[in-house]
């Protein structure tokens, strides 16, 4: 799956404010019911319920929120810079600032390949710094599709 496709420009929520993770969870859950046509209180709850299995928070302040839902496209996401630090419950104990959202059809093989990419192109230190500094939502597309 190729970054550009996965995330389009009108998927960017740069300066995105929430108070705290379970109203990050259910912001991100109104922007896939705007979107996508999907059900906010569904996408929040899939989320959470994946959180519960284990934080998404990777490090570094960097976190892969995803779920498999069915109504969904194909692999598809938000790139999401947040407006502060979030708590997050990653597992080096950092507040997360960049974030995808990824969501998936239920039976689509491409989720760990999508998730993969997402990961590899977020952990990659220049690139998240360049994304810390990006002066706006376009510039912060550029940068995440252009590695």
């Amino acid at each position: 799956m190729i970054l550009a496709e996965m995330i389009p420009p009108h998927h960017v929520l740069d300066r995105l404010r929430a108070a705290d993770k379970p109203a990050l969870l259910a912001e991100l859950g109104r922007r896939a019911e705007a979107v996508f046509g999907l059900s906010a209180p569904v996408v929040a709850a899939a989320l959470a319920a994946r959180e519960a299995l284990g934080s998404t928070g990777v490090g570094a302040g960097i976190a892969l929120p995803h779920a498999r839902l069915e109504g969904v496209p194909g692999p598809v996401g938000f790139l999401v810079r947040l407006d502060r630090p979030l708590d997050y419950d990653a597992v080096d104990g950092r507040p997360v600032d960049l974030l995808v959202l990824l969501l998936s059809p239920p039976e689509d093989n491409g989720h760990l390949q999508a998730l993969a990419a997402v990961s590899r192109r977020l952990r990659d230190p220049a690139a998240a710094a360049a994304l810390r500094k990006a002066p706006d939502a376009a510039a912060l597309r550029d940068i995440f599709v252009g590695g």
